[in-house]
């Protein structure tokens, strides 16, 4: 059974925006770090947006002023809305969960990922 579930990814003109979701079966989830990954095809996996526990939040300059994190901890789950989306953001997304923000290794649970699409 995943510990991680993302949702909310699907097919949209450029310029609209998505919610993905990120719910969490984890014991720890209000003691860890949040991360946001997406991978397009030939591509290596890329770190979006990171939440950590105080609610700091670092964001890659790729998707910096249009995509917010957030996260709910009484409902484990974790929050990226992405707006003015380009069909350059087309790629499969990912959570991820662990004790700090940082290199894929940190993280201990992935989820299987929800692909976005964005059509020009």
């Amino acid at each position: 059974q995943s510990k991680l579930v993302e949702s909310g990814g699907g097919l949209v003109h450029a310029g609209g925006s998505l919610r993905l979701s990120c719910a969490a079966s984890t014991v720890t989830f209000d003691y860890d770090a949040v991360g946001w990954f997406r991978q397009a095809p030939g591509k290596e996996r890329e770190g979006i947006p990171c939440m950590d526990t105080s609610g700091t939040i670092k964001y890659s300059d790729s998707v910096k002023g249009r995509f917010t994190a957030s996260r709910d901890n009484a409902k484990n789950t974790a929050y990226l809305q992405l707006n003015s989306l380009k069909p350059e953001d087309t790629a499969v997304y990912y959570c991820a969960t662990g004790p700090i923000c940082g290199d894929l290794y940190e993280y201990h649970y992935w989820g299987q990922g929800t692909q976005v699409t964005v059509s020009s």
